[in-house]
């Protein structure tokens, strides 16, 4: 049996973010790119994780959103997106579900990044009222 070779650790989320923005090389790469941007600036110290075999999500206290590509969109699927204020009207797709919202982005589509920020930083203020307190020993 081989031994496990750990001088090749597993490459970081955040560079896994990178390479599928550069892998798409379109507008939907520099769609994703502008999100990720905003979402950092909106919440310093979020954390990147990529999950469910190639999903760059983001985190702080819980998932605060992930950011799916597709041949037509990039979607940005809020967690908690139905417990969220919307005053902008961002959320345009999974309107009918319990807990989820999400924000379609086609081409040629203006973001509305104030707007956007605001809702990310408001996810962030759910997670963190919802965030259970440490369990006394």
């Amino acid at each position: 049996m081989p031994l496990q070779d750990n001088s090749n650790p597993e490459p970081s989320a955040s560079s896994l973010i990178d390479a599928r923005i550069q892998e798409l090389a379109d507008w939907r790469g520099e769609a994703l790119s502008r999100v990720r941007s905003l979402i950092h600036e909106a919440v310093p110290g979020v954390t990147e994780t990529w999950k469910w075999r190639g999903v760059p999500v983001w985190e702080k206290d819980g998932i605060l959103c992930t950011g799916e590509t597709y041949k037509d969109k990039v979607k940005l699927t809020f967690a908690k997106g139905a417990s969220l204020e919307d005053p902008a009207r961002l959320f345009n797709s999974s309107l009918d579900g319990n807990l989820r919202r999400a924000l379609d982005i086609m081409a040629g589509d203006k973001i509305n990044e104030a707007a956007l920020k605001a809702l990310v930083r408001a996810a962030a203020t759910l997670n963190k009222a919802k965030k259970k307190p440490p369990k006394k020993p």
